[in-house]
């Protein structure tokens, strides 16, 4: 069941470090929002599809609205599957901040049924970057639409050039589950005209229902200046018995 795949963790915050990886070095040249250049307003539609594991298929519906500008990133989202009709709202928010040679990021999420979480990220170099996070939640009960380990700690390493960026990123549970653990080999890389073409290759293992297992993911996302679109494949989703395919569209205004 899809409540079961998403409700095991807690709170999409562990992509926002990831996030931070990707962007701070252009929200320390551009501004704390870290998206500089782009319009204030990006309005994200996905939709999940979980099937295998000899459990019940399942499809879900996540909508998610964001504005950037001076306060940093604030956005709301709201989640609804098919299969039981549990639906959750959520907010949160994010900024950098430049403090000497470091680019920080703090992030806050709370959500329907009394739901807090935090994450905070420092980064540092240029073009070589390393950068090191951890995140903490309440461990209510929480939809997980990030899909990493979250009550967790996380390292990365990296290179920026004026057009590409590789970097890994690490993430790993310190918590419930210290044997679960992320990670990402991720390749972002600017095209002509505004667009960019970003990989990201998963490698993930840990326990799902006794057994330790090792598996491989990808997503692909190509942004245009006013739309983006992505596909990923999560195979054990979350350490379940399922696997995952998800799709996104995005518009910004």
């Amino acid at each position: 069941m899809l409540a079961s795949i998403l409700s095991r963790r807690c709170v999409p915050l562990a992509s926002l470090l990831l996030g931070a990886c990707l962007s701070a070095v252009h929200a320390a040249d551009g501004g704390p929002s870290g998206h500089e250049g782009e319009e204030p307003w990006k309005l994200t539609t996905g939709v999940y599809a979980v099937s295998g594991g000899g459990q019940q298929s399942a499809q879900a519906l996540d909508v998610n609205l964001r504005r950037s500008g001076s306060f940093g990133n604030g956005w709301i989202g709201w989640y609804r599957q098919n299969s039981d009709g549990l639906t959750q709202w959520r907010a949160g928010w994010d900024r950098f901040f430049a403090a000497g040679p470091a680019r920080i990021q703090p992030a806050l999420q709370v959500a329907s049924g009394g739901f807090f979480g935090a994450t905070v990220s420092v980064e540092a170099g240029q073009p070589w970057f390393a950068g090191v996070g951890a995140g903490r939640t309440n461990l209510r009960p929480y939809v997980n639409l990030n899909f990493d380990p979250n009550d967790m700690v996380m390292a990365s390493f990296g290179h920026r050039s004026d057009h590409d960026q590789v970097q890994l990123l690490l993430i790993a549970d310190n918590r419930q589950h210290p044997d679960q653990r992320h990670l990402h080999l991720n390749w972002k890389t600017d095209r002509d005209g505004g667009e960019k073409l970003t990989w990201d290759i998963l490698a993930k293992q840990g326990d799902v229902d006794g057994e330790h297992i090792r598996r491989v993911g990808a997503s692909v996302t190509y942004d245009w200046p006013r739309w983006s679109l992505r596909a990923a494949w999560d195979p054990k989703v979350n350490f379940t018995p399922q696997n995952m395919l998800r799709l996104s569209v995005a518009s910004r205004f």
